[in-house]
């Protein structure tokens, strides 16, 4: 997969990780990588980024006596999911377009 699609698509995908709950980055990593591979080199700048741009909050807690930094998604996160989501629509329509080129 081209590297700048699955950048982007990583960013949604670790949103979405972090829907139902809070997560930690091990435990982010383990659950994306089935669908796409993601290493905790690449996670970290990416919670980062989406923590800068306020997509996602921190807290820490301790953990089997060791401070574990886990994230939130915030509103702007959901809302930024809620926007991929109706742009993907966008996506398919070139998807469409890039195959049909290629199969007249």
């Amino acid at each position: 997969m081209d590297s700048q699609l699955k950048k982007g698509l990583i960013e949604y995908c670790v949103l979405a990780s972090l829907v139902e709950y809070d997560s930690y980055g091990y435990q982010i990593v383990k659950e994306i990588y089935p669908h796409i591979e993601i290493t905790e080199s690449t996670l970290y700048p990416i919670l980062k980024r989406l923590e800068t741009n306020k997509q996602v909050a921190t807290y820490s807690k301790i953990h089997n006596g060791r401070l574990r930094k886990y994230y939130h998604l915030t509103d702007l996160g959901i809302a930024s999911i809620q926007n991929f989501l109706r742009e993907w629509q966008d996506v398919e329509a070139i998807h469409q377009f890039i195959r049909r080129s290629v199969e007249e």
